[in-house]
């Protein structure tokens, strides 16, 4: 599926004025809310779709700022909004129990949401219930991550300059870096991914988007506390190829979380969604199936 199909078959909600872009696929059954990840957007999902669909409901909203939702450029962007956003959305769509399936930047809305659940159910407070999440790579703990030397610059005092001369050859050559070596993304991936990421003039509010970076350095204890601490059933699987949240973060998974639950699949990087979607599926098919 085209990303101008993903667009024109999903819908749009308001959010402090703003638009965000969502898809879903309606159906009775239990819920999988899709988090993606930076910089790209819940077009990353397109290769499990069809597959989860058969039997779950499906959500996959864009974060502010990215995908085909509004990128304001004045504008506080966090971690902590968007997971309100996600509150938001959800009560819209009226699901209060869902599912998690994570990646990257997601990764991080999703620990926050866990967090917040862990605090509502020990103040006994009405919350949303999350039956399960499932991380892909990501940078769960910033000790373990290793942002490619292009973010970094991004978020520096240079990202504005720097965001003026991305282009699509310097996405793909980034992207070259973190997919398995035997698992590129062609190139109409490539394509669709730079035009997501351009959509509504987009690179221009990367800067400021970025700083999540900085977020997960500042929160790292609640974040993973929150993992540590919830009774809510866990998984990561992770592509070991990749160079930033690779087998480094699956080791400290295995580390830090209580009984880890962790699948590495063999020759993947960082898009395992993209770069292996039939074993992705299989093996969270199988995770769910425990819950």
């Amino acid at each position: 599926m085209s990303h101008t199909d993903w667009l024109h078959s999903g819908f749009f909600f308001p959010y402090k004025n703003h638009k965000i872009f969502y898809r879903q696929h309606r159906s009775k059954n239990d819920c999988i809310l899709f988090l993606h990840g930076f910089p790209t957007s819940s077009w990353d999902w397109y290769k499990v779709w069809d597959e989860l669909a058969k039997q779950y409901r499906l959500l996959a909203p864009d974060f502010l700022g990215l995908g085909f939702s509004d990128k304001p450029l004045a504008y506080p962007y966090s971690i902590f909004d968007q997971a309100d956003m996600i509150e938001y959305l959800i009560s819209e769509v009226g699901s209060v129990k869902f599912h998690i399936l994570a990646h990257d930047y997601g990764v991080t809305v999703a620990q926050e949401l866990v967090a917040r659940c862990n605090e509502k159910k020990e103040k006994s407070e009405p919350y949303f219930k999350i039956k399960s999440v499932c991380f892909l790579n990501g940078g769960l703990f910033p000790g373990a991550y290793k942002p490619l030397f292009v973010q970094k610059i991004l978020g520096g005092p240079l990202g504005n300059i720097a965001a003026l001369l991305m282009s699509r050859f310097t996405l793909e050559r980034s992207f070259g870096k973190i997919f398995g070596p035997k698992t590129k993304a062609s190139q109409q991936e490539i394509t669709n991914f730079w035009e997501i990421i351009n959509y509504n003039n987009g690179k221009h509010v990367i800067p400021k988007v970025i700083q999540y970076m900085r977020e997960r350095e500042t929160h790292h204890a609640r974040w993973t506390k929150a993992l540590q601490k919830t009774d809510i059933p866990l998984r990561l699987i992770n592509g070991p190829e990749d160079p930033i949240s690779g087998l480094r973060m699956a080791n400290k998974y295995n580390e830090l979380i209580p009984n880890p639950d962790v699948v590495l699949l063999d020759g993947i990087g960082h898009y395992p969604q993209t770069e292996a979607p039939q074993r992705v599926v299989r093996k969270y098919l199988e995770f769910l199936t425990t819950v």
